[in-house]
């Protein structure tokens, strides 16, 4: 199976620099709408046979231009939404975004998933749900699948799964996941990256270099 992990379309809150991980979310800008239509553009050349989103509105925006292309209904699941920011939820100022990247930069350099984020989830739990997420699309059957969620999960859900070798795909690592960037993961008996894009899928002049988006940003 392949996987197509789809960050999100820029938010009002990606663009304040706020930490916005709590239900519904934040509304895509005029960009991340523009962003979602170009990486439905480019993403129905792919065969992809289904789409999923998390819970969060942003995702399910993102997701609409390309299941209308396909003619495809998005399927929803809860596992796949942000990392809870907690105590952190909605905060703007440079402390909480490096706490908040302190806590998942933990979980995914050091493997130390027993580290809460304040007030809200730990690393196993977080890996928890979100593995019971890929788990259901991976037993779908599809060979194709676009999976629409959020930076600092996707990233930090391909870290820890990845099983191939980490070094063609270092450089991006250590780059931000811009908003409506892709990783591609495959699946023959574990995960490993097949491709990977920081940019915008529909290119990088749909980028918003001036937001805060903390959410973004190499752990």
């Amino acid at each position: 199976m392949r996987l197509l992990l789809l960050r999100h379309g820029q938010t009002h809150s990606n663009v304040s620099g706020a930490l916005d991980t709590g239900a519904p979310g934040a509304d895509l800008t005029e960009l991340g709408r523009a962003q979602a239509d170009a990486a439905g553009t480019v993403l129905a050349e792919r065969g992809v046979e289904a789409i999923y989103c998390s819970t969060l509105v942003r995702t399910h925006q993102t997701a609409a231009p390309l299941a209308t292309r396909l003619g495809i209904t998005p399927v929803t699941f809860d596992g796949v939404r942000e990392v809870a920011a907690g105590d952190l939820e909605m905060r703007t100022d440079m402390d909480s975004a490096t706490g908040y990247r302190h806590v998942v930069g933990t979980w995914l350099l050091e493997r130390n998933l027993d580290l809460c984020m304040p007030g809200a989830e730990d690393g196993h739990a977080f890996l928890a749900r979100y593995d019971a997420a890929v788990d259901s699309i991976l037993a779908s059957g599809h060979d194709t699948a676009v999976l629409v969620s959020h930076g600092a999960a996707i990233r930090t859900w391909v870290g820890l799964r990845n099983t191939g070798d980490i070094e063609p795909w270092r450089e991006h690592a250590l780059g931000p996941l811009h908003n409506t960037g892709c990783i591609e993961m495959e699946y023959d008996g574990a995960w490993r990256i097949v491709d990977w894009h920081n940019d915008p899928v529909g290119g990088h002049l749909l980028d918003d270099p001036s937001a805060p988006d903390p959410t973004a940003e190499a752990l």
